[in-house]
């Protein structure tokens, strides 16, 4: 995860009045869970909404009235007609212990599959992961160079260095569809039998204009 650090302060007044004092200060209401104990505080509103609007994952330095702490976003709020934000839930991270995010997964390369018609499907998009603060990766990536028509790949195949995926092992991940063919009808079907009568129309048109009497003089 790419690191970020952040100054904030420690909140002297919780409840809703405080909040939106603070909104008004233009500074966001936040919490801190999961370390011996919570602790509110705010931060400035510009730089965290720059990183809050955005699909990545961010290990954030926090720096709470000079105490240091490593966290990563849990929870946002948001207004419901402006979308401003409104409140963020941290989660302090441990650096001896497992975190748990979700990434999004980057296809790289190009597919035989795809080369020779067929079409790349990705039903998952973002994996659960877990693994040390330190070293998960801002995303994960996935080399399709090998998948030919007909391949798939399931969560049990990948392997990603310093993360474990918490998916189901048999999801499939990404695949190389086979590429859909136009049936013709088979002999003996409505559709073939439909199309015999107009070739034989042609033919007993010629006979008929054969036998059609000379104009009388």
């Amino acid at each position: 995860m790419k690191k970020v650090e952040l100054s904030g302060s420690v909140r002297t007044e919780n409840g809703s009045k405080g909040a939106i004092q603070l909104r008004r200060e233009k500074r966001v209401p936040c919490v801190l869970y999961g370390g011996d104990r919570n602790l509110s505080f705010s931060l400035d509103e510009a730089p965290l909404n720059k990183l809050i609007h955005t699909p990545e994952v961010y290990r954030f330095e926090l720096d709470i009235d000079g105490q240091k702490i490593m966290a990563m976003v849990h929870d946002k709020q948001f207004h419901p007609t402006s979308d401003r934000l409104l409140h963020v839930d941290f989660f302090e991270l441990n650096e001896s212990k497992e975190a748990r995010v979700t990434l999004s997964l980057r296809l790289v390369g190009q597919s035989p599959g795809v080369r020779k018609g067929g079409k790349l499907s990705q039903p998952l998009r973002k994996l659960r992961v877990k693994g040390l603060p330190t070293v998960i990766p801002d995303h994960l990536e996935y080399d399709v160079n090998t998948l030919d028509l007909g391949d798939s790949i399931r969560v049990s195949d990948l392997k990603f260095p310093g993360v474990s995926v918490m998916e189901r092992a048999t999801d499939v991940v990404v695949a190389v569809k086979m590429p859909k063919k136009v049936e013709e009808p088979a002999p003996g079907t409505p559709a073939a039998a439909g199309a015999a009568p107009a070739a034989g129309a042609k033919a007993a048109a010629a006979p008929a204009a054969a036998a059609k009497p000379a104009a009388k003089k």
